[in-house]
């Protein structure tokens, strides 16, 4: 590696030299580096070729969770969360013990009681982890879906963003074939109440669904509204939002 000293800087690359700045150095270097051909083909790097395949599977995988969710997921989630997922993901086909080295997929892993339980518990915004928002104990009945909430006092029970006058909670399942990539969503009605300290008895129902392949994802969603004038208005403060996988079956 070379020290550039021309009086012009420049970054970038210039046929097959590359020029970048280090600790406010510049520097040239040739273009290096393994050809993709050769990764392809060469025998020296199957396990090269192995790797990338099940790298590649597990972010199928977590775009094929994401799309599934459809807006859900818009309403609560954090930059950060595509990679989270991945590497819930990666863990999850590690779990796969039956597949040769290569061909291991979240399809195998998510089958075990493990892999169910790497995803159960995952939030889709670390600002807002479900535990850290809502204080109150709940229930989840896997036969109907229906997350309960016997007893919750709004204003003492929820960390809720600063002009908030209401927060809502929504109960989903999602069927999600991880093999042949079919899903189905359904979702509870939204309840929706005052952030004061009236007590409430929280009950949501989703529809039951339809596919049975897979495994099902049961989901809570909470988020919160500011009301004006008679009309409530999202607050899309990310530290707030929550929406986690409450259980997986």
């Amino acid at each position: 590696m070379a020290k550039s000293k021309g009086i012009v800087k420049i970054e970038g690359s210039i046929d097959d030299l590359t020029f970048f700045q280090k600790n406010g150095k510049h520097f040239v270097r040739r273009k290096g580096g393994v050809s993709a051909a050769r990764i392809a083909n060469d025998a020296n790097f199957v396990r090269t070729r192995e790797n990338n395949s099940e790298f590649t599977g597990c972010a199928g995988a977590g775009k094929l969770l994401r799309l599934a969710l459809g807006n859900l997921i818009f309403k609560a989630k954090d930059s950060q969360m595509t990679a989270r997922l991945h590497q819930t993901m990666a863990r999850i086909k590690n779990l796969d013990t039956i597949s040769t080295r290569g061909n291991r997929n979240v399809a195998m892993g998510i089958a075990t009681d493990a892999g169910k339980m790497e995803l159960e518990g995952f939030d889709f915004n670390a600002y807002a982890p479900l535990k850290n928002v809502l204080f109150s104990p709940f229930s989840l009945d896997k036969t109907t879906g229906e997350v309960s909430i016997a007893s919750l006092i709004p204003e003492e029970q929820l960390l809720y963003p600063q002009g908030a006058t209401h927060v809502s909670f929504q109960a989903s399942v999602l069927a999600l074939d991880f093999e042949t990539g079919n899903s189905e969503l359904v979702s509870s009605a939204t309840a929706n109440i005052p952030l004061d300290m009236t007590q409430q008895a929280i009950s949501l129902v989703p529809p039951a669904v339809t596919s049975s392949t897979g495994v099902t994802l049961f989901l809570l969603l909470i988020s919160f509204y500011q009301e004006v004038n008679g009309a409530q208005y999202s607050l899309k403060n990310e530290d707030y939002a929550a929406l986690q996988v409450i259980g997986v079956d």
